[in-house]
């Protein structure tokens, strides 16, 4: 049970980073063509980068987009940037509630902490967070102005 609800908050800061990452339709679709630009630098960040990867197990690094990844970090730390972030969703073509519910990422319960302690601890995020931190404040500065 625990597993399945760090999935699901983890997917939910996911699904919202790239939701405001990637705003229109035009933006997803030239994300399709072009790609992210991978995880280079988080794995140096993290350390990843010093381990050799075959090919098949660096494939998939290829399509990480650090941006959305950083965003997703400072979502999962903090509730009230996560509750900003889904309102400005509304200003994107995606729309308001598009993203499904967000509860375990903007109201997290007792046991999402609980089952996600690791996932949610902001001192452990903060090297990924702070690496997009300004321009997802910038982003949602409408919406944070008044905290």
């Amino acid at each position: 049970m625990n597993y399945a609800l760090a999935e699901a908050q983890a997917r939910q800061a996911a699904t919202l980073a790239a939701s405001l990452r990637y705003p229109t339709t035009l933006d997803v679709e030239l994300l399709n063509i072009l790609g992210p630009g991978g995880s280079g630098q988080l794995d140096a960040l993290t350390g990843a980068d010093q381990h050799h990867l075959g090919e098949s197990e660096h494939a998939w690094r290829t399509w990480v987009d650090e941006t959305v990844v950083s965003w997703a970090a400072n979502m999962l730390a903090d509730p009230d940037l996560a509750t900003a972030a889904e309102t400005a969703l509304s200003a994107t073509e995606h729309g308001a509630g598009t993203a499904g519910d967000m509860r375990r990422l903007t109201l997290p319960s007792p046991r999402d902490h609980d089952a996600a302690p690791l996932l949610r601890h902001p001192d452990l995020l903060a090297s990924v967070g702070s690496v997009h931190r300004t321009s997802l404040l910038e982003l949602l500065q409408p919406e944070t102005s008044g905290a």
